[in-house]
């Protein structure tokens, strides 16, 4: 597909870019309204094809939790082997679409490594929440950033409670949530591993806060995230933080996403997934 377009869409689910403004530049990239039309259902998410990991798995525990988030209710999915025993935690973290099948599916495929997998939906604090894409993307706006931090710390607290969890903790997240992985990072001294899909970068000057092994994971052509790796890199570096920084070559950014075909790339998810769990085995086991 056209990397106009994507980038154009990548513009459109990150930026105030009304969708009937969307849709008239796409039509004009893809030489009519027509064709456009048709190209949205490779841009936009097909939640029907996520679940590599059926939700019914047999191997798997899973269920949906609320918990005590900076004075409002949170709600999160929860999954991790049926074996009974004691798992290293790992908090998903999703994009700017809310918790949603497909961040579901991530938690599975975290629990079938071994783990405990802990989902929140940061926009819970909102209370009643829309379920058409566009509707999420807007809620974000509305989020205080503090608060949604402390929902966020507030997952690790509540896992400690639970009789499943030996205490170790990580991270991981996408897009959005990527970013709240390297904040995450830069707050929770305890913890162990956090791995940032394409998230925004934190500050330099709070880069030394962190203690936690951190794993990076970039799109070659995602010039909007990579802008910030320079800086990014060159703070871990000179506070002697333990990281891995992967930029792979010819994708775009939410590559990882097996629910947007355009974007989607096989073989990155594939090998980028290998890694996050090998991160996770290696510090948290």
């Amino acid at each position: 597909m056209n990397q106009d377009i994507i980038n154009l869409y990548d513009e459109y689910t990150h930026k105030p870019l009304k969708r009937t403004d969307f849709l008239k530049r796409l039509a004009v990239l893809a030489g009519g309204t027509a064709a456009a039309m048709s190209l949205l259902p490779l841009l936009e998410n097909n939640y029907a094809q996520a679940a590599t990991v059926a939700f019914e798995d047999d191997n798997l525990f899973t269920e949906n939790i609320k918990y005590a988030g900076d004075n409002c209710e949170m709600q999160a999915y929860v999954a991790r082997p049926k074996a009974p025993g004691k798992y290293a935690t790992i908090i998903v973290i999703h994009e700017n679409r809310g918790l949603n099948a497909h961040i579901e599916d991530v938690a599975r495929r975290v629990a079938k490594a071994g783990f405990l997998a802990i989902a929140p939906n940061a926009l819970a604090a909102l209370g009643t929440l829309p379920t058409n894409d566009d509707e999420i993307r807007a809620q974000f706006a509305k989020l205080d950033p503090k608060q949604t931090l402390q929902n966020f710390i507030k997952a690790f607290e509540y896992a400690q409670t639970r009789n499943d969890s030996n205490g170790k903790m990580g991270c991981v997240g996408f897009c959005w949530g990527g970013a709240m992985a390297n904040n995450l990072a830069v707050n929770m001294p305890q913890l162990k591993a956090a791995v940032a899909y394409y998230g925004r970068q934190p500050q330099a000057e709070d880069v030394a806060k962190i203690k936690a092994a951190i794993l990076l994971h970039y799109g070659g052509l995602d010039e909007r995230i990579n802008a910030g790796i320079p800086a990014y890199e060159e703070a871990l570096k000179k506070n002697n933080v333990n990281y891995q920084l992967f930029v792979y070559e010819g994708v775009n950014h939410a590559f990882h996403n097996d629910t947007s075909a355009a974007r989607y790339n096989e073989a990155a998810a594939k090998l980028s997934w290998e890694r996050t769990i090998e991160c996770f085995k290696k510090y948290l086991v």
